[in-house]
């Protein structure tokens, strides 16, 4: 199967992945976004982790000979991850088909 805009994938978080998402998150809350109730929508969610799986849209298809694809992972909670430049695999930073059951 080739990739195109639209498709849902599963992308397993990086421990770089991982690490932005839970620095965002707690930059959120430290700086008093999440109590003020102004209606920002902000960085909330689990804690994710290394290896993580989560479904992700295909925004960009860069290069269908290595299957480079830009991905918005769908996280754990209120927010998106931008996954850039992202080959197919199954290694952390990679992104696959969903198995077939």
């Amino acid at each position: 199967m080739q990739p195109s805009i639209g498709r849902i994938v599963h992308y397993r978080l990086s421990e770089h992945d991982a690490t932005d998402i839970n620095r965002r998150r707690k930059d959120f809350h430290e700086n008093g976004s999440a109590d003020d109730r102004t209606g920002v929508v902000g960085h909330v969610g689990n804690h994710a982790a290394e290896g993580d799986v989560f479904p992700a849209v295909v925004v960009r298809v860069w290069n269908e000979s290595t299957v480079t694809c830009n991905l918005q992972v769908l996280l754990d909670g209120t927010d998106t991850y931008w996954a850039t430049s992202r080959e197919e695999g199954t290694d952390a930073g990679r992104w696959a088909w969903p198995e077939r059951v």
